[in-house]
């Protein structure tokens, strides 16, 4: 396992982005951005691949999510993350790899399109594009705002995690949720805002002009991963994300539902390894 450092990160409104990097400082840079409600440790085999393979990468906790601050005001808004995520790349340096899943992804879009030349290198959309499933979308919503008094046991967060996720096999044991969760008292929490599904939501359902746009910007590298079994990105989204970015290559990870990163992660680091190696060597 490569050894992983913590640092944190001042954007523009003051708040403290908690990240972790490894890999050789010399390295080209790569950012993973997690989706929503999970943390930088979605990351955890990835950030050691791309470290091993030489890049100087680093995996952020977004804002309101994990050991990152909370927002005062409760400002979860494509604009908010979009400008953390546009502060970080202006401290790293431009020229970055940029590997968004979900709202990850709608971030890095953002930060990648409206950034102008050099600011992004290249972009991976991880099981997320312009449009989404309502389907998807709702059943993500549903899960996140369940259980708002929190949980007595791992046991009972692992009980939830698998009534969600039905295609996933039940990990045989619960530590892993920790990287999720937070002890209040003596109960456990999910790690991130209270606060954030009713900000994003409605504010990312009202940008979609403003992500259009961002797509269409788009002249690096885009690559879109694919869950074969996800319900957020089907047919219909590929279609209208081809539509925009014609040059945007495309793989499908099979078996894997739209927590990809997770489902199938040695698959999903290998798609990333060769389309960044096949990026390096067109350049």
């Amino acid at each position: 396992m490569t050894e992983k450092q913590g640092m944190t990160f001042i954007v523009s409104d003051g708040l403290k982005i908690a990240a972790d990097v490894a890999g050789p400082k010399g390295g080209k840079p790569v950012l993973l951005l997690h989706g929503g409600g999970q943390t930088r440790g979605s990351w955890r085999d990835t950030i050691d691949v791309l470290a091993a393979r030489g890049h100087r990468a680093y995996a952020l906790d977004a804002r309101g999510h994990g050991d990152s601050d909370r927002s005062p005001s409760g400002d979860y808004t494509p604009d908010s993350f979009s400008r953390d995520l546009k502060d970080v790349i202006r401290q790293i340096g431009e020229d970055v790899v940029v590997i968004g899943a979900s709202l990850g992804g709608i971030n890095g879009l953002l930060a990648a399109g409206e950034g102008g030349p050099g600011a992004v290198s290249t972009l991976v959309l991880v099981d997320v594009a312009v449009q989404t499933n309502p389907y998807g979308v709702k059943r993500i919503q549903d899960f996140m705002q369940a259980n708002p008094d929190g949980f007595a046991s791992l046991d009972d967060a692992a009980d939830a995690v698998a009534a969600y996720a039905v295609d996933r096999p039940r990990p045989a044991a619960n530590d892993g949720l920790l990287r999720n969760l937070r002890k209040v008292g003596e109960k456990y929490y999910w790690h991130w805002d209270a606060r954030f599904l009713g900000s994003w939501h409605p504010s990312h359902a009202a940008a979609m002009g403003r992500l259009e746009a961002a797509a269409r910007a788009l002249e690096i590298p885009v690559l879109l991963v694919h869950a074969a079994h996800s319900d957020v990105v089907g047919p219909r989204e590929i279609a209208h994300l081809r539509s925009l970015v014609p040059h945007a290559e495309y793989m499908r990870v099979e078996n894997a539902s739209h927590m990809v990163v997770g489902d199938k992660n040695s698959t999903f680091n290998e798609t990333i390894l060769a389309f960044l190696a096949h990026v390096t060597s067109v350049e």
